[in-house]
C-alpha cells in the first residue's frame, strides 16, 4: 500500500471513530414527509427546550403535521393538560400543539422554561398566522 493510500485510510478511520464516539455529531437531516400543504423549519438554536420536546414527541409517535384548528385550541389544551399538575417555574408544553386538530387527549407533555415555551409559541404563531384553519403544516426541527 502506498503512503498516500495509507494516510487516506488513517484519516477515514479517525473520522469514523470521531463520529462513533460522539466527538463529531452526525448532522440531523430534516426530511419532509410530503403530506402537508406547507412546511416550516423550527429554529432549535433559538428555542432548544421546545425543539428537544418536539423531537422527542415525534420520535414517540406524535404527528409532525399540524392541521390548524384555532377554534379547537381551548378544548384541546384542556384535554391535553388534564391531570398534569403545574410546576413552579415551568410551563407545560404540549405536542401536538393545542391549536392543531391532532392535539388534545394523548398529547406529549413536558415541563420546560416559560421563556423558551412562550418564545417558541410566539414564533410558531407568527409563522402560521397567514394560514387558514384546515391547512396542514409540517413542522421540522433543524
Amino acid at each position: 500500500m502506498t503512503q498516500k493510500k495509507m494516510l487516506m485510510l488513517i484519516v477515514v478511520l479517525l473520522i469514523g471513530a470521531a463520529y462513533l464516539f460522539g466527538i463529531m455529531p452526525i448532522e440531523n437531516k430534516t426530511v419532509s414527509t410530503g403530506n402537508a400543504d406547507h412546511t416550516i423549519v423550527f429554529p432549535s438554536d433559538r428555542y432548544p427546550q421546545t425543539a428537544k420536546h418536539i423531537k422527542e414527541a415525534i420520535a414517540s409517535g406524535k404527528s409532525a403535521i399540524c392541521t390548524i384548528d384555532r377554534n379547537g385550541a381551548d378544548e384541546n389544551r384542556q384535554e391535553s393538560l388534564k391531570g398534569i399538575p403545574t410546576k413552579k417555574g415551568f410551563d407545560r408544553d404540549e405536542w401536538p400543539m393545542a391549536m392543531c386538530a391532532e392535539g388534545g387527549t394523548g398529547a406529549h407533555i413536558q415541563y420546560i422554561s416559560p421563556s423558551d415555551n412562550r418564545g417558541a409559541g410566539s414564533w410558531i404563531s407568527n409563522q402560521l398566522e397567514e394560514f387558514s384553519d384546515g391547512t396542514k403544516v409540517e413542522i421540522l426541527v433543524k
